[in-house]
Parts: structure tokens; sequence; C-alpha cells
């Protein structure tokens, strides 16, 4: 009887430390979700307010370190949207704004299908980590 019990929890312990790595794996995407979704709010943001400005208008462009550059905008109504892997095209604002909000929903919904997974993985690491407890109390308590 204390042999299966031991098998068990052999085989509990090699669960728990995959669904660990898992819980770490998604925990390091949720990270990057939320750095990105942070980083399209602030372009959507920008783009909402580009709307209001007239050509010729006076804006500080950041620059990164917090730092910014003053220029002045030569068309509103134009905007270079990255498509990825270095590639970027030139948009008119609604197009941009277009582009920008269907990627943030389509990171909204990566970042709540990731938690969801994170979630159930969790609970089982919980379910895995009780069970494993009441193994080794029985094991430690010896034969009845």
């Amino acid at each position: 009887m204390v042999g299966n019990e031991e098998e068990e929890v052999r085989k509990l312990s090699m669960q728990l430390r995959y669904f660990e790595q898992t819980a770490d794996t998604l925990q390091q995407r949720l990270s990057m979700l939320t750095a990105a979704l942070t980083d399209l709010t602030y372009a959507n943001m920008t783009l909402e307010s580009l709307e209001k400005e007239q050509e010729n208008a006076e804006m500080l462009v950041p620059i990164g370190g917090s730092s910014y550059i003053n220029v002045k905008l030569a068309d509103p109504n134009k905007v270079v949207v990255g498509l990825g892997s270095g590639v970027s095209v030139e948009k008119t604002l609604p197009e941009a704004k277009t582009i920008v909000k269907q990627r943030l929903d389509d990171l909204e919904k990566t970042r709540v299908q990731a938690q969801q997974q994170l979630t159930q993985v969790v609970e089982r690491i919980n379910q895995d980590r009780n069970r494993m407890e009441s193994l080794l109390a029985g094991i430690r308590a010896g034969p009845q």
C-alpha cells in the first residue's frame, strides 16, 4: 500500500514541476502582453489627440529615456504604422486608429485567454499539492 502511495507522490511531484514551469511561462507571457497593451494604449491615446491638432502644430515627441524633442506636425492625417519585422506603411489617421484598435482588441482577447489558462494551472497545482500533502501525511503515519 505504501509503495503505491510513494509512487503517486513521485508522479505528483513531477506533475507539480511541469505545472509550475507552465505557470511561470504563462506569467512571463502575461507580462509581455501587458507591456504590449500599454504600448498600444499610448499609441491609441496619441492618435486620438492627433485628431485635434492642425498642420504645423508644435508637439513634443518622446525619444525614450523620459526625453522629448519639439517638432512641427507636417500632416496630421498621415501616420506610419508598423506591420512587424521592420516593415511600416503610411496610413490615414482613421486607418491607423482602426489598426491600433483592432490590435488592442486582439491582444486583450489573448491576455484574457492566457489569464484563464494560468488560473486553471494554478488550480491544478493547488489540487496536486493538497493530494501530495495528504499522501505524505499517510506515509509518515505509517501502516494503520
